[in-house]
């Protein structure tokens, strides 16, 4: 006996072996997704760290405004690099493995930055430690997107911007503790457990199942699928899918981002990419202490304002998780241009009138990550773990991740120096109007992907059709 399921035909024999699988225990796939999103925890403190640390760096090292930007610059630059190696890396040796070697570099360049014998010295090693979390902002969004189910995928892409923003609070949280005694070293080194758990954790992790597909090694994806679906009936779908996709073993190489089909997509995520940090989020993560300080509040009291910045953010990105496979990715997108901009004016124009109390421009930092983290922050992230085939996913991140890190780059160097020569009001509202750029970008633009499979996204690209109408369809 035989029966039809699509194209594919499915013997007694098979129906029994299936019927004799079972499927993985919730709780393993929840240790999946923490471990792999240790990742995004990790970038989030050592992004967040530097903002309260650099206060005590300045005065223990003597830093100008040029020295004080690349010692916040320096991450971003290591990023860029490593967001153009770890994903072409990752397609050739699998996911799990370039993971497990950034927890590795993750470590190492903690302890460097931590207990450097002076500033170039630490300069150096925060660029290491930017290779990795560039490696990470790109690959852990993708290896999560890549091993969960199409209608839980926003959510779960998603948990890789909560632990981001765990990990920012918790930087926020511990430069607080340590603000009294000026401990940078300590703020910095701190960086060392989540670090070690990565490493460790990823190393009983399994490999993504697109990956093993993609080279051959469908029963080993089989047992992946079994282990994060929710029925035998969505992991036979899944590996029918992926396994006529991966007969057609076209071969990945960087030519296909210029393919006629390619281009938009590329495109799109690159805009994507650079207007989530053309926002001007870096502005309120790394500075937010200086800024808070120079309007007239002390040291600790500026630190302990982040924390509240650290809050907001970290339970806006849980309400956008919620809300991203409900709303959408394109309508959240576009909440948050709104919002962001309303913010950046509210700052620029408190820096522009004298006598404006400091804590509306906490309230206004706090409005910003409201804005930010529910949309921006996290689900940029998503849409760029999803819209790519998988055939050119390694690499399209890698030159997305290249942008955002090159512009993410620009914006830490220049910021201290801009502000000194034009004042932080002007550089506020500058971001305000890109934030209304990148609102017309999406309304314009962007398609939704909500719901779709990673394959039913690549088919649909590939067959030119346009999403807009797909979903005023459904």
């Amino acid at each position: 006996m035989e029966i039809n399921k699509g194209k594919k035909k499915i013997t007694d024999i098979e129906v029994s072996d299936q019927a004799s699988e079972k499927l993985g225990s919730k709780w393993f796939s929840y240790m999946i997704y923490f471990f792999g999103g240790l990742g995004g925890l990790l970038f989030g403190y050592d992004t967040g760290v530097i903002s309260g640390a650099l206060l005590f760096i300045k005065q223990d090292l003597g830093l100008d405004p040029t020295l004080e930007g690349f010692v916040v610059s320096s991450v971003m630059f290591g990023a860029i690099l490593g967001s153009v190696v770890t994903s072409p890396l990752s397609d050739k040796f699998g996911r799990k493995k370039l993971i497990v070697i950034l927890g590795l570099l993750f470590t190492a360049s903690s302890i460097g930055t931590a207990w450097p014998p002076n500033v170039y010295v630490m300069i150096v090693f925060r660029i290491l430690l930017g290779i990795a979390v560039g490696g990470a902002s790109g690959l852990v969004p993708m290896y999560l997107a890549e091993l969960a189910p199409a209608a839980k995928r926003g959510i779960i892409t998603a948990y890789n911007g909560i632990m981001n923003a765990t990990g920012m609070l918790s930087a926020y949280v511990v430069n607080y503790l340590l603000a009294p005694s000026g401990d940078w070293h300590v703020m910095l080194g701190i960086a060392v457990i989540p670090s070690g758990l990565l490493l460790l954790g990823m190393l009983f992790m399994p490999e993504s199942p697109k990956w093993l597909t993609q080279n051959r090694k469908s029963n080993k994806a089989r047992k992946v699928l079994l282990m994060t679906y929710d029925s035998i009936e969505e992991v036979d779908k899944e590996m029918f899918v992926m396994e006529s996709l991966a007969k057609k073993n076209e071969k990945g190489n960087f030519s296909l981002l210029f393919a006629k089909w390619a281009r938009p997509i590329v495109l799109t995520g690159i805009l994507v990419a650079v207007f989530q940090q053309l926002t001007g989020a870096n502005t309120i993560f790394y500075y937010a202490p200086s800024v808070l300080s120079a309007a007239g509040l002390g040291d600790s009291a500026a630190i302990a304002g982040t924390i509240g910045v650290g809050i907001v953010n970290l339970v806006m990105t849980i309400v956008g998780s919620y809300l991203v496979d409900r709303w959408g990715r394109k309508k959240l997108l576009l909440l948050g241009s709104i919002g962001m901009a309303s913010a950046l004016v509210i700052l620029g124009l408190a820096e522009l009138i004298p006598g404006i109390p400091p804590i509306l421009m906490l309230v206004a930092m706090c409005f910003f990550m409201v804005s930010y983290s529910t949309t921006w922050g996290m689900v940029a992230w998503v849409v760029l773990a999803e819209i790519f085939p998988l055939k050119i996913r390694g690499m399209a991140m890698a030159v997305c991740t290249f942008c955002l890190w090159s512009s993410s780059a620009v914006i830490a160097l220049g910021f201290p120096i801009a502000a000194n020569a034009f004042g932080p009001a002007a550089i506020f509202l500058f971001f305000a109007g890109l934030c209304i750029l990148s609102y017309f970008f999406v309304r314009n633009k962007l398609p939704e992907t909500k719901g779709k499979t990673l394959e039913e996204i690549e088919l649909d690209f590939r067959f030119e059709k346009n999403f807009e109408k797909q979903q005023m369809v459904k």
